[in-house]
C-alpha cells in the first residue's frame, strides 16, 4: 500500500499566520516537523505569483515544498531544494481554453475599456491576464468582458478581487479549466498520490470549491462565521459533508487557527499522523 501523503495548503491566512486571530506558538514547528518526514509530501496552493511564494518562505519561515500551485491555478511547479521546474504539462491541459490567442492578442481585446490598467509584468503569466482596476468597479466592465470573450469561442474564467490594504480592484483572466481544484487533481494524478491520503486546507471563498470537493479537506478555525456557513451550505447540498472538517481547536492543546488547524484536520482523516506532531 502506498502510504505517502500529500498535504496541499493555501497559503494568506490558512499556513500563513497573517490573519488577526492568534496562532498557537508551537503549531508552525509541529507543522515542520510533520513536512520534514519520509512520507509527507507538501504542496502550497496560492493565488501568489512564484516571486511572492518565495517570499513567504523566507519571512514565515515555512517549510520549501515539493510542489507549488501558483498564479490563481494556473501553474504547477515542481520544487527540489530551491530549484523550481514548471510543469508544461499543465499549460498544454489548459491552455486550449484561449483558443490558440496570446496573452497580448488577449489584452488587446480591452485596451479600451478605461478602468482596468494592466499588472506589472512580473504579476503575469503565460496563461494569465491580470489588471488593476477601481475598487468599485462597475459590473458593466466585466460583463463587457465576458462578452468579448464569449464572442470570440474563448473558455475564460474572470476572477474579481479587492486588495483591502490598498485598496484597488484586481481582475484575474484565466483559463475557464484553471482553478485550485483542478490543479490539485492533475498533480494527485500526475504523481499517482492516493485520494485518501491527500488533505486540503483552506479559509476562504476561493477555496471553496475544493473545501467542498470530494477530496478530504479541512477549513481552518480562524474563517470567518460567514465561511464557514457558506461551505456547509455547499457540502450540504454536494453531498460531501464528510471530506469537510471544520477545525475547532483542542487538538494538542492548539486553538485551530492556521497551521494548528490544518494539523488538527490531518490528525482526523489520518490518525496516524498525529504521534508525528508530538514533540
Amino acid at each position: 500500500m502506498d502510504r505517502r501523503i500529500l498535504i496541499c495548503t493555501d497559503l494568506d491566512r490558512t499556513l500563513l499566520p497573517n490573519g488577526h486571530q492568534p496562532v498557537s506558538p508551537e503549531a508552525q514547528e509541529r507543522f515542520a516537523r510533520l513536512a520534514d518526514h519520509p512520507e509527507v509530501a507538501l504542496a502550497y496552493v496560492s493565488g501568489r505569483y512564484r516571486g511572492l511564494v518565495e517570499a513567504a518562505i523566507e519571512e514565515y519561515g515555512i517549510p520549501i515544498p515539493d510542489y507549488v500551485v501558483g498564479d490563481v491555478g494556473t501553474s504547477i511547479y515542481t520544487v527540489a531544494d530551491r530549484d523550481w521546474t514548471l510543469w508544461a504539462a499543465w499549460a498544454e491541459a489548459i491552455g486550449p481554453d484561449w483558443a490558440g490567442l496570446s496573452h497580448q492578442s488577449l489584452h488587446q481585446m480591452f485596451a479600451d475599456l478605461p478602468d482596468l490598467s494592466l499588472q506589472e509584468p512580473h504579476k503575469q503569466g503565460p496563461l494569465k491576464l491580470s489588471y488593476y482596476a477601481p475598487a468599485d468597479l462597475d459590473r458593466a466592465t466585466l460583463d463587457t468582458m465576458e462578452s468579448r470573450l464569449k464572442a470570440c469561442d474563448i473558455q475564460a474564467r474572470l476572477i474579481w478581487s479587492v486588495d483591502e490594504t490598498v485598496p484597488v480592484g484586481l481582475v484575474d483572466l484565466l483559463p475557464f479549466s484553471a482553478s485550485k481544484l483542478h490543479a490539485i487533481e492533475f498533480l494527485v494524478a500526475e504523481k499517482d498520490f492516493s485520494p485518501g491520503r491527500v488533505i486540503f486546507a483552506g479559509d476562504s471563498g476561493n477555496d471553496l470549491p475544493v473545501l467542498t470537493s470530494p477530496l478530504q479537506a479541512v477549513l481552518v478555525a480562524n474563517a470567518t462565521d460567514e465561511m464557514r456557513a457558506e461551505a456547509l451550505e455547499e457540502a450540504r447540498r454536494k453531498g460531501t459533508l464528510d471530506t469537510l472538517y471544520l477545525a475547532r481547536g483542542g487538538f494538542l492543546g492548539m486553538n485551530g487557527n492556521y497551521s494548528g488547524g490544518i494539523l488538527e484536520g490531518l490528525a482526523h482523516y489520518l490518525p496516524e499522523t498525529a504521534e508525528w506532531m508530538a514533540p
